[in-house]
C-alpha cells in the first residue's frame, strides 16, 4: 500500500498540484519572510552585506542582507520615555491627547530607525565592542557607584532589578554594547569637526557688524471696501481650507465641591477640647534630654567585671569621671573629650543604653549596662526639657485645629458621597449632585484656547478633553482646583463637537474679511514697490518724506545682534545686500499688516580686535562642534539612502 502510494504521488504532474497548492499558502506567511516588515514591528531596515555592499535590494539578492526589526514593544518604551521628557519640560500645559499625534509617533520613529542604521553602519565597518570597553564605561556611571565613588556591585545589581523594565547584568551589558556600537561612528565624526582660523574671523566680523540704516513706514493703507463677489469667496474659501475650521469643543456639567461654603461645624466642647489635650500632651512639652558621659569597655573576657568595678570608682567621692573614660574608655569618638556623649534625645542611641539614660535623675551613675557594643558606665550631668504646656496656654490652638478638622472631614464625607453616587450612575451626574444636595452647573461649549471659569484649571481642562471623558460620557473622579486639600470637582462631558471645517455659509463673512484684508496687504506692497522704484531711480527717503508721508528713523549703527527695531525689520536690514560705493542698498518688509521700506547706507565689520582670546576660542569650539554635528547628519542621512528602511504605521 505504501510504495502505491509512493508512486501515485511522484512526477511532474504531481509537482505542479503541490506548487499551486504552494501558492495561497504563500498569503498567510508573516510578510518578514518575504522581506517586508514583520507582523508585530514598526519598521525594519535592511542593509548589504559587507562582501557585497552593492548587492541589490530586489528578491533573491536581499536574502543576503541583514536586517534588524524595530519592535512595536521597543517603539512604545521609547514613545513612553520621550512623553515623559516632554511631561516633565511642559508641566501643567502638557496635553497627552494632542502628545498621541502621528506626526511626534513618526518623529520617535525616524529616530529608532536613524540608531538602527547607524548600527548596521557600524557592523558594516567592522566596529566591535569589547567585554572591555563595556565594563569600563559601565564603571563610570554615577547610579553605579558607591559612596567612595568606585564602582559598587551590588548597587549596580539593586539598580538594574529596581529598573523599568528590570534588566539582568548580562542584558544590561548588551544595551551597553549596542548603544556603544551605536554611537561611535556618530561621536567620532562629531568629535572630528574643525573650523579654520579665516572662518571664525569672518564669522567674529559678521556677529560685531552694524549697518546704518533709515527707515520709512508707509501710511496706513485705507480698509478695502469694494464688492466681493460670490465666486471670489467660494475660490478663497476652497484654496484656504485650513483658515476656516472650527476647532474641538466641549461642553461640561459639573459639581463643585468646596470645603470653605460648608456650613461651620458646632464649636467643640470644652470636654473634647481637654481630652485632646490629654491624648496629644506630648506635643505640647519640650522633649526631654540629658546630658551623658559613658566609658564603654568592648564585649571580651572579664569586660563586665571591668565596667562594674569602673562604675564602683565613679561613684566614689571626689572621683573624676572624665579622666576615668580617658583612661579607660574603648569608645575612641568620645575617649579623648572624657566620654561626652552631649545631650541625648529620645531614639538617638540603642534602646537599653536609652532606657538606663531617662531613668536616672540628674547627677546619677549607672552601670554596667549592656549593649551590643559592650558594657557602659553612664553618668548623667544634667537634665532638661519634659515641661508641657498648660491647657490654658494651648486652648485656642486646639480649637482652631478642631475646628479645621472638623471642617476637613466634613468636605471628605461630601466627595465621598459625591463619588458613591456618581459610580451608581456614571452618565447621569444630574441625578448625583441631587442626591447629595449640589447644585449641577454648566460651562461652555469652549475649545482648548477660550476656556473660562474651572476649565482655565489645567488639570480640568486635560480631563475635559481626554478621550475617556469625551468618549464615554462618564462623570470623572475629583479634580483639584487648589492646593488646599478641600476643593475638588466632578465634570462630565456634556456635549462635544470635533474639529471640523466651518460651512461656507456659515464662514462666510470671515472669508470676505480675509480677502479684504489680502487686498490692503497687496495695496500696500504696491505702495512699497512705487516707493523702492523711486528709490532706485535716484531719490532718497528723506527727500520724498514729505510728498509720501513717511515716517522717516534714521539708526545709525544698528547691531546685528539685537533684534531692534524689531527681530523682523532686524533680520532683513541684515539679509540685504551690501550699498555699493554712493549708492544704498533699499528692502521692505510688511510688519503687522503696514509697508515699511529701508535704506541702507554703510556698512561696518565687527573689529577683531574688540574680542577677547577667550571669546574667540569659544566661538572656534562651538563652529567646531557644529560642524561636527553636521557631519555626523549628512553621514547617517546618506546611509540611510544606501540601506532599505520599510515601516508599517499602522502598528504604531
Amino acid at each position: 500500500m505504501l510504495q502505491k502510494l509512493r508512486d501515485k504521488t511522484s512526477g511532474w504532474i504531481v509537482t505542479v498540484i503541490l506548487g499551486l497548492l504552494m501558492i495561497p499558502f504563500l498569503f498567510v506567511i508573516d510578510s518578514s519572510y518575504l522581506g517586508g516588515v514583520g507582523a508585530q514591528n514598526v519598521a525594519r531596515v535592511s542593509a548589504p552585506p559587507s562582501w557585497w555592499s552593492s548587492a541589490p535590494s530586489w528578491w533573491p539578492a536581499r536574502l543576503f542582507w541583514k536586517h534588524n526589526e524595530i519592535t512595536s514593544q521597543e517603539f512604545r518604551e521609547r514613545f513612553e520615555q520621550e512623553r515623559a521628557r516632554v511631561r516633565q519640560q511642559q508641566g501643567d500645559d502638557f496635553d497627552p491627547r494632542a502628545f498621541e499625534s502621528v506626526e511626534n509617533k513618526l518623529a520617535v520613529l525616524d529616530q529608532l530607525v536613524d540608531e538602527q542604521v547607524v548600527r548596521l553602519a557600524g557592523e558594516q565597518a567592522g566596529v566591535v565592542i569589547g567585554d572591555v570597553a563595556v565594563r569600563e564605561y559601565i564603571a563610570t556611571i554615577p547610579a553605579f557607584l558607591g559612596a567612595d565613588g568606585k564602582f559598587n556591585g551590588d548597587q549596580y545589581r539593586i539598580a538594574l532589578a529596581s529598573g523599568n523594565p528590570p534588566r539582568t547584568p548580562a542584558m544590561f551589558e548588551q544595551l551597553v554594547r549596542t548603544s556603544l556600537q551605536q554611537s561611535i561612528i556618530p561621536s567620532a565624526l562629531q568629535n572630528s569637526g574643525f573650523v579654520t582660523e579665516a572662518e571664525t574671523e569672518r564669522l567674529l566680523k559678521l556677529l560685531g557688524e552694524t549697518r546704518d540704516v533709515e527707515i520709512a513706514m508707509l501710511p496706513e493703507q485705507p480698509a478695502d471696501t469694494a464688492p466681493v463677489t460670490d465666486a471670489q469667496i467660494k475660490q478663497w474659501y476652497d484654496t484656504h481650507t485650513k483658515d476656516f475650521r472650527q476647532a474641538e469643543s466641549v461642553k461640561l456639567e459639573y459639581v463643585e465641591i468646596n470645603g470653605a461654603t460648608l456650613p461651620p461645624p458646632a464649636a467643640p466642647d470644652e470636654a473634647s477640647l481637654r481630652k485632646r489635650y490629654n491624648d496629644e500632651k506630648a506635643r505640647f512639652a519640650t522633649p526631654e534630654q540629658r546630658l551623658t558621659s559613658h566609658i564603654l569597655i568592648s564585649t571580651a573576657e572579664g569586660a563586665e567585671a571591668k565596667a562594674a568595678k569602673l562604675a564602683t570608682e565613679a561613684k566614689a567621692a571626689g572621683a573624676d569621671f572624665a579622666a576615668l573614660a580617658k583612661a579607660n574608655s574603648d569608645d575612641t569618638g568620645s575617649k579623648e573629650q572624657g566620654g561626652d556623649l552631649g545631650w541625648v534625645d529620645r531614639g538617638a542611641m540603642v534602646k537599653p543604653f536609652e532606657d538606663a539614660v531617662f531613668a536616672a535623675k540628674a547627677g546619677d551613675i549607672i552601670g554596667p549596662v549592656k549593649t551590643d557594643f559592650g558594657y557602659h558606665v553612664i553618668q548623667v550631668r544634667e537634665v532638661r526639657g519634659g515641661e508641657g504646656k498648660p491647657f490654658e496656654e494651648v486652648r485656642d490652638q486646639l480649637l482652631a485645629e478642631q475646628i479645621k478638622a472638623d471642617r476637613e472631614r466634613g468636605y471628605t464625607e461630601l466627595a465621598g458621597r459625591v463619588v458613591d453616587a456618581t459610580n451608581k450612575s456614571p452618565s447621569d451626574l444630574a441625578s448625583a449632585a441631587k442626591t447629595v444636595g449640589l447644585p449641577l452647573q454648566t460651562v461652555g461649549p469652549f475649545t482648548r484656547q477660550d476656556a473660562s471659569g474651572i476649565a482655565t484649571n489645567p488639570a480640568v481642562l486635560r480631563a475635559a478633553f481626554s478621550d475617556v471623558l469625551v468618549q464615554d460620557g462618564t462623570a470623572s473622579d475629583p479634580i483639584a482646583l487648589d492646593e488646599s486639600g478641600n476643593h475638588s470637582v466632578v465634570i462630565r462631558v456634556a456635549e462635544h463637537t470635533p474639529e471640523q471645517a466651518i460651512p461656507l455659509d456659515k464662514a462666510r463673512e470671515q472669508v470676505t474679511a480675509a480677502i479684504r484684508a489680502d487686498r490692503t496687504r497687496q495695496a500696500a506692497e504696491k505702495a512699497a514697490d512705487a516707493l523702492l522704484a523711486k528709490l532706485k531711480g535716484g531719490q532718497t527717503l528723506q527727500g520724498l518724506a514729505e510728498s509720501e508721508k513717511l515716517q522717516v528713523s534714521p539708526m545709525p549703527g544698528l547691531p546685528r545682534t539685537q533684534p531692534v527695531p524689531t527681530p523682523e525689520i532686524n533680520r532683513a536690514v541684515f539679509s540685504a545686500a551690501l550699498p555699493a560705493e554712493g549708492k544704498p542698498s533699499y528692502g521692505k518688509i510688511d510688519v503687522q499688516g503696514r509697508a515699511v521700506v529701508f535704506a541702507v547706507t554703510k556698512v561696518t565689520p565687527g573689529d577683531l580686535k574688540d574680542v577677547t582670546a577667550e571669546q574667540r576660542q569659544q566661538l572656534k569650539q562651538q563652529l567646531s562642534q557644529l560642524d561636527g554635528m553636521a557631519a555626523a547628519d549628512a553621514f547617517i542621512k546618506s546611509t540611510r539612502k544606501r540601506f532599505l528602511v520599510q515601516t508599517t504605521e499602522a502598528n504604531l
